[in-house]
């Protein structure tokens, strides 16, 4: 959590989500985390691939991040985070909005 608040604190608001996730990968190897961006997870029924997600974030193979740019928590997102879990299996998602007053997270538990 604390990379995300270095992030906010240099940065601030106003910026796109892309930017804010190259901040992040500096600040993940700053901190010496491993961490995978865009994962790309394959979705299957009946062994035939269906769709696709790709994952902000997933750190240290146990954390979904998701961040997003808006003022507010929309049900689709969280909804996103939940899917993002139940296709790779982790257990824990953490859904991150940058907004004009800082930085505001929701824990997502599979």
């Amino acid at each position: 959590m604390g990379v995300l608040f270095t992030v906010y604190n240099n940065l601030g608001y106003g910026y796109q989500e892309k930017y804010y996730q190259r901040a992040l990968t500096r600040e993940f190897e700053n901190a010496h985390l491993r961490y995978k961006r865009e994962r790309k997870v394959i979705i299957k029924y009946r062994d035939r691939i269906i769709g696709r997600y790709f994952i902000d974030f997933v750190i240290e193979n146990s954390v979904v991040l998701e961040i997003k740019v808006c003022n507010q928590f929309f049900d689709r997102d969280i909804k996103q985070v939940l899917a993002y879990l139940k296709s790779t299996g982790l257990r824990l998602g953490i859904l991150c909005i940058f907004t004009k007053q800082g930085i505001q997270f929701k824990r997502l538990a599979n």
